[in-house]
């Protein structure tokens, strides 16, 4: 039996990432979960509200940590550069949690509640994103499209690097901010195609 709160909460994730595996999402209860991680239901509920919430516990420090390095970022630069430079400095959070967000990943994409759970918690971030570059002073039409840009090309990084982990992650990051810069020129080189 888990003795401390973390200790606690850190087996029922594991028992709940195992059982959906195992079973599927759907097929597993909260009872079940906290069965398999040597605790009562009712511990189950004081560590999170439902059982999609298990698999995406850590969110609120992503964010704080995001936001926090887009505040400290230093003066001068462009959005999409303060916004890799936030994102390399917490891919130690994803670096560290890699045995457990791989899994994650496949069995977010395999059930239809967890992705719609999994979008609003990426618009979360992603508005507090474009929040902390307001506060930088960036236009807030232009601190919106960065922070849905820089998070897609987030996710697209650590996509990459769960399937590739033969490169790091930051190595993944800047090769995707790169690949979005590479876009970005070719688009404004291409002249306009007319309009039909």
């Amino acid at each position: 039996m888990p003795r401390s709160g973390a200790e606690a909460r850190r087996r029922l994730q594991q028992a709940a990432l195992e059982l959906y595996q195992e079973r599927g999402f759907d097929q597993t209860t909260t009872a079940e979960i906290a069965a398999r991680a040597g605790v009562n239901e009712r511990t189950y509920f004081r560590h999170f509200p439902d059982k999609r919430e298990v698999l995406f516990d850590g969110e609120a420090d992503l964010r704080a940590a995001l936001t926090r390095a887009v505040a400290e970022a230093p003066e001068g630069l462009q959005p999409l550069d303060v916004l890799l430079g936030a994102f390399r400095k917490v891919r130690r959070i994803l670096e560290d949690n890699r045995p457990f967000a791989e899994p994650r990943l496949r069995i977010i994409a395999a059930t239809p509640a967890l992705r719609e759970r999994d979008l609003a918690k990426a618009a979360s971030l992603i508005d507090a994103l474009a929040e902390a570059l307001r506060q930088r002073g960036v236009a807030p039409r232009l601190a919106g499209l960065a922070a849905q840009t820089g998070w897609a090309t987030f996710h697209q990084a650590a996509q990459a690097w769960i399937e590739d982990p033969a490169l790091s992650l930051d190595a993944h990051l800047l090769q995707a901010f790169d690949d979005l810069h590479t876009l970005a020129a070719a688009a404004l080189s291409t002249p306009a195609r007319p309009e039909n």
